[in-house]
């Protein structure tokens, strides 16, 4: 399947990104406390305060799953929905619970060769459908770019990085799945819409 963006629509994606790191960055910010519960924290004012309100409207801040990684990272699921235009994107929160800043693993990438080429980012990650036997990628443009966050290499302790990815969507009768990231847990996630 050949998904063709235009160079607007790839850098509204990179703009929407950004900006979404942005505002999990400034919201990560603010106050000095060493307090365990300031990743939670951190997180619930990036879902507030977001720009994408359609992709979080109807989220508790219960997570729809976790997975745990190496050296403390930690990936919260808080959404996967089936967008109109036969995609799914999944959206969460990677957050840093170890006491060191850590390097995020480059195995996270995936490795294939164009996505790897691309530098670093979750175009490691697939969903599996286990009733139907299929495994889905994360979708790439046209110059083989994956359809996810990307260009990030570390994260500070207690930081925590919005993060997307974007799959061809399994059949509508299909409403959960597994969701596989490399050096993490996998988790079973239902996808809404």
């Amino acid at each position: 399947m050949s998904i063709r963006f235009t160079a607007k629509a790839r850098r509204g994606m990179v703009a929407l990104t950004v900006a979404a790191g942005l505002a999990v960055g400034v919201a990560g910010c603010g106050g000095s406390g060493g307090d365990d519960k300031k990743p939670d924290s951190s997180a619930s004012a990036s879902r507030a305060g977001g720009s994408d309100p359609s992709a979080q409207e109807g989220q508790s801040d219960e997570p729809l799953a976790e997975l745990k990684g190496s050296d403390g990272l930690l990936l919260q699921i808080t959404s996967a929905e089936r967008d109109a235009g036969g995609f799914v994107t999944v959206n969460g929160a990677l957050k840093n619970d170890g006491a060191q800043t850590a390097v995020i693993p480059s195995a996270l990438s995936g490795n294939e060769t164009e996505i790897i080429r691309n530098g670093r980012s979750l175009g490691g990650a697939t969903l599996v459908d286990p009733q139907g036997k299929k495994r889905y990628y994360v979708l790439r443009d046209t110059e083989g770019r994956p359809l996810t966050t990307t260009g990030f290499s570390t994260l500070k302790s207690g930081a925590t990085l919005a993060v997307f990815m974007q799959f061809p969507a399994p059949p509508t009768n299909v409403t959960e799945v597994d969701f596989q990231l490399p050096t993490f847990t996998s988790a079973g996630i239902k996808i809404s819409g």
